[in-house]
């Protein structure tokens, strides 16, 4: 099964996500089908950037997202 989630890639005490297509049995950090955002929350307000055309025919094809990603994905839309 496809997911979209997030990826950490920050420093200690400093986080910055990849938002990421992975298959779900892959580790949080392990590898990846393809990359289509970021996410930054130690930016004020935090920073949010999707490709909506990938994110839509991911999910098109399948792929669910996280908890955590689908609220990203609402809070982009706005």
């Amino acid at each position: 099964m496809v997911k979209i989630r997030l990826q950490r890639v920050g420093k200690k005490k400093n986080p910055f996500y990849h938002v990421v297509v992975a298959d779900s049995r892959s580790p949080r950090d392990g590898k990846i089908v393809e990359q289509i955002g970021t996410y930054n929350p130690m930016t004020e307000p935090a920073t949010i950037e999707l490709d909506k055309e990938k994110v839509e025919k991911w999910i098109k094809n399948g792929a669910k997202p996280t908890d955590t990603v689908k609220a990203l994905i609402e809070k982009a839309a706005k």
